[in-house]
């Protein structure tokens, strides 16, 4: 396995991650393209040191979007690999978003 630190990319930090760690004990991670469940979980246990009950991966792919005026940047969205780790009860990370 990677270090741990090489997996977890940053948490992600947006309305809906918020919302999904105060009500269901769920924090929302980006993670490296190549690794699976199993890596995720143990890179978490062992950075934050919670217990994970599970983990489900989301592939977003690239977007076409466009800049300027009259939309004449074009230019694509980076592949993105977001994790979403539920914790086990009593088990909490505290996240804070930069205001």
């Amino acid at each position: 396995m990677s270090n741990a630190r090489e997996i977890i990319v940053r948490p992600l930090i947006t309305e809906k991650s918020i919302n999904l760690q105060d009500s269901n004990n769920t924090v929302v991670f980006e993670v490296k393209r190549g690794s699976n469940k199993i890596q995720i979980k143990q890179a978490v246990e062992e950075i934050f040191n919670v217990k994970v009950a599970s983990v489900n991966v989301v592939n977003c792919p690239t977007k076409q979007k466009r800049m300027g005026r009259y939309g004449q940047y074009r230019f694509e969205t980076n592949m993105v690999k977001k994790a979403y780790v539920k914790l086990k009860e009593g088990s909490k990370i505290e996240i804070l978003a930069d205001k």
